[in-house]
């Protein structure tokens, strides 16, 4: 019989981390954006890291595991990239500006199709949770992640791709910045030594201050997942509900609220290919780097069950949604869009009746 004092304590625990957790995220993001463009990191790179990482989604990994709750893991994993597509994209497609037609770039074909690729290769691993298929995928998967940045730089700083920001803003930034660099050329030759001594000066302040934040907003991301999964797992052990049904349904929906946000936003100012890049970005994140981590941990031993085939057809078959709406079905996007959304409560009235028997 579960304690109603203890459930709504740790609900409440659930309820409020979850704004240290986005409250962390976004300093880490802000001051490491911040300190990479001060040390002269390509801006490619940093777009890397912030747009489309899952940050939050691997705290929680990783607090999952050091908990001994590998489940959480794997099912944070699996309803995170599925919440990615059915309830962020989707989202994004419906608040599209009305009148206006959906176009889908260059870009966004590839983000999706190496989206398409990726979870068409990690569906049948994560399922086939067999030691020595864990031991060989896991390091590939963490290296696949690692080799797909580096490959994505390059690709953008030659080019072919276009980085997951708005590129009417850098365009902008590009004019104002020669602009500034002219006139900074002239001034640089007027300015004394005294001068440039203070610039210097509140630079290694500014930096410092960058650095003074993005470590506490790593300290808040890894304090935040500690307690979300601690109370993830007090709350399943209360109601004695599966591992894998809260963290598909109830984690990912809550961890992945950003995205929710970042694609209502993008959709209603028209950006498709922020909408796209983030969504494939994020799981591409999901299904290598987490995926990866966690085969390694596990070695393929979950405490608390796998994930069904049912949770990956579904993830399978959003994510082939995903990639046909940006190939082809940019003219019937908003009527797709609201489909997801309906497939999307469907399944989670199905995990909570079918799929894991809740209900019955």
């Amino acid at each position: 019989m579960a304690q109603t004092s203890v459930v709504a304590f740790n609900i409440g625990a659930f309820i409020s981390t979850l704004f240290l957790l986005e409250f962390g995220a976004d300093k880490f993001i802000a001051h490491a954006t911040a300190i990479a463009g001060r040390i002269g990191v390509s801006e490619v790179v940093i777009g890397l890291l912030t747009a489309g990482a899952e940050w939050e989604e691997l705290a929680v990994v990783v607090a999952s595991l050091a908990q001994g709750r590998s489940s959480l893991a794997i099912g944070n994993v699996v309803g995170s990239a599925i919440s990615n597509i059915l309830g962020a994209f989707s989202l994004g497609l419906l608040c599209y500006e009305k009148g206006q037609p959906i176009e889908f770039d260059r870009s966004s074909r590839i983000y999706s199709l190496m989206t398409l690729v990726l979870t068409t290769l990690v569906t049948p691993i994560i399922y086939f949770a067999t030691r020595i298929t864990w031991l060989v995928c896991g390091p590939l998967l963490v290296a696949v992640f690692g080799v797909y940045f580096l490959l994505i730089a390059l690709a953008i700083g030659r080019g072919i791709l276009t980085a997951p920001e708005d590129s009417d803003d850098s365009d902008d930034d590009d004019g104002s910045s020669d602009d500034a660099s002219s006139v900074g050329s002239r001034t640089g030759l007027l300015a004394d030594n005294s001068n440039t001594n203070i610039r210097q000066r509140r630079n290694r302040q500014r930096l410092s201050y960058h650095g003074f934040y993005l470590s506490f907003g790593f300290l808040a991301i890894c304090l935040a997942g500690y307690v979300i999964s601690q109370a993830a797992i007090n709350i399943i052990d209360q109601l004695g509900i599966s591992d894998v049904l809260f963290s598909v349904i109830i984690i990912a929906i809550a961890t992945t609220l950003p995205e929710k946000f970042i694609a209502v936003m993008s959709g209603y100012r028209g950006h498709t290919g922020i909408l796209v890049a983030n969504c494939a970005g994020s799981n591409i994140f999901l299904l290598s780097l987490c995926c990866g981590i966690i085969m390694i941990d596990t070695k393929g031993t979950l405490k608390g069950g796998n994930v069904t085939v049912s949770e990956l057809a579904v993830l399978w078959a959003s994510t082939a949604v995903f990639t046909a709406t940006v190939w082809f079905g940019a003219r019937f996007s908003r009527w797709i869009g609201g489909a997801m959304v309906i497939g999307y409560i469907a399944f989670i009235v199905l995990e909570f009746t079918l799929i894991h028997g809740v209900a019955g």
